[in-house]
């Protein structure tokens, strides 16, 4: 089982894919005060802390960048009630501006999405959409806590993620229902035994305050920021946090800042059914009939698993993460239809090697832990868990949403964190930043995994005179650099020049 993440990251691989065919503590009472995070914590000084940059290391999540490429440990608390405790380490990577240094603006910290994803590993393949704002800022990125090469969790082993992929995750009967349940919980408990003391905090808000050491250690007086899916959410709890630090904040593929753990999953039923109508329609198909058909097609891999070419079966969960992936992309569309006709005739080798890239799985069987840390940020943010009994009444509503998706994701809201070892802090995140200077929230009519809509909540959400909205008209999830003059000069002149569009700007 396993979430749709929201990330750049996981849009990059897609084309990659494509191409190769909380606690009970103190702190968590403070941040339940109003169900919302507080800024009255205390973050430590960064003035005993200097940064020792040194050459990038090839590491699990890739090999080592070029020598324009600096990467460091920055230290900050385990927990921001005792700041004064322990500390843990997150690795950092940064390439200074290329330009003069008198034009030279700050540094522009960057996160990908997620939650869960390497900011280490992802900021080099990305910095060549960013050529115009290299020359003027130091591009940074990190890992956040709980990731990665920041003590980052593997709740499972190689051999246990793939017995996992034979639990059905829309399960039809006790007996699946039962072993989907179970592994949920066992998922949890390697999870605890993994990451101890750190799962009640990896949330968003301490991500949040560690964003704040970081600018004060990077010698920067505002922070300029660009967050991408998951990382609009980080963006924006930390404009609530610290308003008056808020410089030039770029949010792109926005997520829906007012929705709970139900609302999420409707928000990417809606989003990825959407996405496969338009799909549907790029190939002279009805969006009815096509999402019937497939639906059927699932159907059939339910009751027999397709074989593959690799001798493992394509199951109806991993023929619906396959799918799922060449949705983030429309330039990945074209392999879409050629792994849905190889089905259609029995093969489900190019579906299940779209679902690994999903999971991160290598030829040689290893996987990756993006969704480690994605399940264990998001089970510590979310309070909301709906029961199965609660689940199974929304079943029809998530059906009606979406006939390809709504199960899965259904199925999703109580499989995510049932029976989880923390419990989950709030219900949806605080972003209200009254005060703060303007944020550019970038909105994708045809963003499948952050439908546009939880744009225009977050724009709202900001406060008046905070959120200025500037929409795409296009598909794919995210609006930069994917292909609009207009969104890239829009964002590079606000981030270069400081000049802030018109609110309700749109590219075509």
């Amino acid at each position: 089982m396993a979430r749709f993440p929201r990330g750049a990251a996981l849009a990059a691989a897609v084309l990659l894919v494509a191409g190769c065919s909380g606690g009970t503590d103190d702190r968590a009472d403070d941040e339940r005060n109003d169900g919302k995070a507080s800024a009255s914590a205390p973050t430590p000084s960064p003035a005993s802390q200097k940064l020792d940059w040194g050459r990038c290391k090839a590491t699990s999540e890739g090999p080592a960048p070029g020598d324009d490429w600096q990467c460091a440990t920055l230290k900050v608390p385990l927990d921001y009630a005792g700041p004064d405790g322990t500390t843990i380490g997150l690795a950092l990577i940064r390439s200074k501006a290329t330009g003069d240094a008198d034009e030279r603006v700050g540094s522009l910290l960057f996160n990908f999405g997620g939650p869960g994803g390497s900011g280490v590993s992802t900021l080099p393949s990305y910095a060549g959409l960013t050529s115009e704002l290299h020359k003027r800022y130091d591009l940074v990125s990190w890992d956040p806590r709980g990731v990665a090469q920041s003590d980052g969790v593997r709740c499972r082993s190689d051999k246990e993620i793939q017995a996992g992929e034979s639990v059905d995750a829309t399960p039809d009967d006790r007996a699946e229902e039962t072993a989907f349940f179970e592994d949920a919980a066992d998922f949890g408990a390697g999870c605890e035994k993994a990451a101890g003391k750190l799962l009640s905090h990896v949330s968003t808000t301490e991500t949040a305050r560690d964003m704040d050491v970081m600018r004060q250690v990077l010698g920067d007086e505002k922070m300029h920021y660009f967050g991408i899916s998951y990382g609009t959410e980080l963006g924006g709890v930390y404009a609530h946090l610290f308003p008056e630090k808020v410089g030039r904040l770029v949010l792109d593929a926005v997520v829906d800042p007012t929705a709970d753990t139900v609302g999420h999953a409707k928000n990417q039923a809606l989003g990825f059914q959407r996405a496969l109508d338009n799909y549907l329609e790029s190939t002279g198909q009805d969006p009815e009939e096509g999402t019937l058909k497939i639906g059927k097609l699932l159907e059939r891999i339910d009751a027999e698993p397709l074989k593959t070419t690799s001798g493992r079966e394509l199951t109806q969960t991993l023929a619906t993460t396959g799918i799922v992936l060449p949705l983030y992309s429309e330039q990945s569309w074209p392999t879409l239809t050629s792994a849905l006709d190889a089905a259609e005739d029995g093969d489900g080798t190019e579906l299940l090697a779209l679902a690994d890239g999903y999971n991160e799985r290598d030829p040689s069987g290893h996987y990756g832990t993006t969704t480690h840390s994605q399940r264990v940020i998001s089970c510590l943010d979310q309070k909301q868990r709906p029961t199965p009994e609660e689940t199974k009444k929304l079943l029809p509503e998530f059906r009606k949403i979406s006939p390809v998706f709504g199960e899965f994701l259904g199925w999703d809201t109580a499989g995510w964190c049932h029976d989880w070892p923390v419990p989950g802090l709030t219900d949806s995140p605080e972003v209200s930043a009254p005060g703060a200077e303007p944020v550019l929230v970038v909105g994708n009519t045809g963003d499948p995994a952050t439908p546009y809509e939880g744009a225009r909540k977050m724009a709202g959400e900001l406060g008046e005179g905070v959120g200025v909205m500037l929409t795409w008209e296009g598909e794919g999830h995210g609006a930069y650099g994917s292909g609009s003059s207009c969104v890239d000069s829009t964002v590079n002149t606000y981030l270069l020049d400081g000049k802030v569009p018109k609110d309700g700007k749109v590219c075509a």
